[in-house]
């Protein structure tokens, strides 16, 4: 009898043992999990609002000119790998829109703005292989962009022009139907011009024509240029003026100015003169003078 109540004892010691080996396992257990859930509650919450740093794209800042007149381009804060990877797994994703340029946007950006990684991705490798989205309508070709996300984006999308006084050969190199040649002279002729005073200057050079300014008119700016000095400048100057040329017409313009009142000196003036053609009046109409 004496041997069965010590076994009974000690059963039930091993059972209060195994109880609070057990009770101990499912509170660490418990324990685990909150700290695990609080890590990555913390690691998407630092996604979802993520210190943003602002920088100048150099591209835009080439084609603008300056950097101070370059668009500022959003870029968030990195993140680790494993974090990322916490994200992916367990955030719920946010469905965001603000404005954008699909050129230039991040691949974090454009899943904020609702695509998969996989299809942000894809349009970051579109970029990388050389494509540009010079339109709105571009973007929306794209295979991985629905019709309800780009009729939810369209109001988004900023594609900033190609501003013809500033851009250089690379910008304009951009532009539909416009090769390095073309763009060279693009620039060459801008300066001849001392600034183009408004975009149909265009089609005055050689073999720029009207189809192809009208594939690229809704893609470029005109920003004011400097008058050209066409009133004070000196011969030897206004020669290299592309609606001037010749010595001799540089030289009647200077006699001209210094034997006529300040009123007279209009280009219809010069043209009643005789001093210029009326080819060259038509050109020089298009110019900014002063």
């Amino acid at each position: 009898m004496e041997g069965k109540d010590k076994k009974r004892n000690s059963a039930g010691g091993v059972f209060k043992v195994g109880a609070i080996a057990l009770a101990f396992l499912i509170t660490g257990y418990q324990a685990a999990l909150f700290i695990t859930r609080a890590a990555v509650t913390r690691i998407v919450a630092n996604q979802d609002h993520p210190d943003t740093v602002y920088v100048y794209a150099p591209a835009a800042a080439d084609s603008a000119g300056s950097g101070a007149d370059a668009p500022a381009v959003r870029v968030s804060s990195p993140h680790s790998p494993a974090a990322k990877e916490t994200v992916r797994r367990y955030a719920v994703r946010k469905v965001e829109s603000f404005r954008f340029d699909p050129n230039t946007v991040s691949v974090e950006d454009l899943m904020r703005l609702g695509f998969s990684e996989k299809q942000a991705q894809s349009i970051d490798n579109y970029r990388k292989k050389g494509g540009r989205f010079r339109r709105k309508g571009d973007f929306a070709k794209s295979y991985v962009v629905s019709d309800s996300v780009y009729e939810r984006l369209a109001p988004y999308i900023d594609i900033p022009l190609v501003d013809i006084n500033k851009a250089d050969s690379a910008a304009f190199d951009t532009l539909p139907g416009i090769g390095g040649w073309f763009a060279a002279r693009m620039v060459e002729y801008r300066s001849r011009l001392h600034g183009y005073s408004c975009p149909e200057q265009l089609m005055e050079i050689y073999n720029f024509d009207e189809a192809r300014y009208n594939g690229l008119k809704d893609l470029i700016t005109c920003s004011p240029a400097e008058p050209y000095p066409l009133w004070s400048a000196p011969a030897d100057s206004i020669r290299e003026h592309p609606h001037v040329q010749k010595w001799q017409t540089a030289r009647a313009i200077v006699l001209y100015r210094e034997n006529n009142p300040r009123e007279n000196w209009t280009v219809d003036g010069l043209l009643k003169a005789g001093v210029i053609t009326e080819e060259q009046a038509s050109g020089l109409r298009r110019c900014r003078l002063k």
